[in-house]
């Protein structure tokens, strides 16, 4: 299938965009329709010349912000649109062609992805109003992680709540640790070994890659297991629930808000979950702020070094994400606190490497486990799976 896919991800009041061609060097269009159902609603983004644009759409709603995302195509016509889906469960270890049962499915699974998998539907009813005669694709965050063996995902919890209720580890951001590892095994000369791929931005998530398929991943039944993150506080005691209920009287949505909203970077800094400002007040000597990134760092090391229990052999790790690919600092403190794992990081090259440049940071004479940094491009994976979906059911 060559041709054009419209990738969309839906929220409650917004929806990302990007027309993706098979060819690399056509321009990308795309940009996000904002606050939706609101007078300030807006969408932004850019153009096949690169140049930005605002529109507002006062009181728009998912359809008419489709209908206007539609206009901003320039006559581009999507053969198919591929929809980001959160959270799949066990039913979906890949895309899948939307139908009746299919949606029935996503919808099954809404217990697991409360904020997520309703919206992602609202936007899948939408773009089917607005393009009817478009295949439309699933492509589940879920789906990539789907090859954990039980060891990797199954809870120490009783039995009966894994096979009644699916309480088990599903991982998240497949689609970026599913990118950003096929990257590495097209421009190493590894190959597709084993790689450690650390997507970091404001939500953080490591996961063991071999031979292209992910063993283990940091997240969990939901997205707030596992590292450090921009608001999210990642691991934490399980008994902690119970303790800030009997000890301050908390119910559990304050419980979940503090430990989803108010915690991770922004908890420990007491000033931003933005890792740019952060770092630049450690520099100042912010005590807040620098603790912040040391465990951010140690968390992420951590995690990398157990996820090595998965690999039968380490041929490197890769960070991606907003954080992953613009902090020097961050990368460079990471493989500071993995020294039994033979990577060589050049500093040099470490700290020209920003602003989403793609590369090996590894001193020149090097030959062991390698480190690289590689622009995430989720929009382009679902694309590809869209298109792999639809010739498949050709």
């Amino acid at each position: 299938m060559n041709a054009s896919v419209l990738v969309i991800n839906c929220g409650s009041s917004s929806i990302k965009y990007a027309l993706i061609d098979e060819d690399p060097q056509a321009p990308r269009l795309d940009g996000i329709a904002e606050r939706l159902g609101s007078q300030a609603a807006v969408l932004k983004g850019t153009d096949s010349a690169g140049e930005r644009f605002s529109q507002p759409l006062p009181g728009a709603d998912h359809a008419q912000a489709l209908s206007a995302i539609l206009d901003r195509l320039e006559g581009r016509k999507p053969s198919a649109v591929g929809h980001r889906i959160v959270h799949g469960g066990e039913h979906f270890t890949q895309a899948a062609l939307i139908d009746d049962g299919v949606i029935a499915a996503i919808d099954s699974t809404a217990a697991l992805a409360p904020l997520h998998n309703p919206a992602n539907l609202t936007g899948v009813a939408a773009t089917r109003q607005v393009f009817p005669s478009l295949p439309q694709v699933a492509v589940f965050d879920t789906a990539f992680h789907q090859t954990l063996p039980p060891r990797a995902y199954r809870y120490a919890l009783p039995d009966a709540l894994y096979r009644d209720h699916g309480i088990r580890r599903y991982g998240f951001h497949g689609t970026s640790h599913a990118y950003v590892s096929q990257r590495a095994s097209q421009l190493s000369t590894h190959g597709a070994g084993g790689w450690l791929t650390a997507h970091l931005g404001n939500g953080c998530s490591t996961s063991a890659v071999w031979q292209n398929q992910s063993l283990d991943t940091s997240m969990g039944l939901t997205p707030l297991e596992g590292l450090v993150m921009g608001t999210r506080s990642g691991d934490v005691d399980p008994g902690l629930h119970a303790h800030l209920h009997r000890q301050l009287g908390w119910s559990l949505d304050e419980i979940d808000n503090v430990l989803n909203k108010q915690s991770g970077l922004l908890g420990l800094s007491g000033l931003t979950n933005d890792m740019r400002e952060i770092e630049q007040a450690a520099e100042q000597g912010h005590a807040g702020a620098s603790l912040a990134v040391e465990v951010f760092c140690y968390r992420i090391a951590k995690s990398l070094a157990g996820l090595s229990c998965a690999l039968p052999t380490l041929d490197g790790v890769i960070f991606t994400g907003g954080i992953g690919e613009n902090s020097p600092q961050v990368r460079r403190r990471v493989i500071q606190l993995m020294p039994h794992f033979g990577f060589a990081l050049d500093d040099a090259t470490n700290d020209a490497t920003i602003r989403g440049r793609e590369g090996a940071l590894d001193r020149a004479d090097h030959r062991g486990p390698e480190v690289w940094v590689i622009p995430t491009d989720e929009e382009a994976r679902i694309a590809m799976e869209t298109r792999h979906c639809l010739e498949t059911h050709a």
